[in-house]
């Protein structure tokens, strides 16, 4: 599995992330999750709020991609992982006290995004090419 940097792991905390997913058809799906967060150096999670299209992809067998990028630096990533859907269990249960906390209703669940790449969006020549 690939591992989050430290400059990675800020830039998730404090920008917006996009998950994007493909249906079964191939049609693909972009979302913003403004509850992404690093839950390990390998790991990214976030609470599915609305069990909608990324979600019914995820069920479905869909891989996502997680996009970050910090437009005052000109600077970012895109993660490709593999989701793992929790519906209970104490991962559940501690994230959907945070989204309540956060004045968000109760996930359907919370998706685990284990990373297997790493790719750069810093513009230049190392834009698009994996870095992890």
């Amino acid at each position: 599995m690939a591992q989050l940097t430290p400059e990675m792991k800020e830039m998730i905390l404090t920008q917006q992330c996009f998950q994007a997913t493909v249906s079964k058809e191939g049609i693909p799906n972009n979302a913003p999750k403004r509850s992404t967060r690093v839950f390990n150096d390998s790991t990214l999670i976030f609470s599915e709020g609305t069990g909608g299209t990324t979600y019914q992809n995820i069920l479905d067998g869909s891989k996502v991609s997680c996009a970050v990028v910090n437009r005052d630096i000109l600077d970012g990533y895109r993660f490709l992982g593999t989701p793992e859907v929790l519906t209970s269990g104490d991962i559940y249960e501690k994230s959907a006290e945070m989204s309540l906390k956060a004045g968000m209703p109760k996930p359907k669940a919370v998706i685990l995004i284990h990373i297997d790449e790493i790719h750069s969006l810093k513009p230049g020549p190392m834009a698009g090419k994996r870095i992890g």
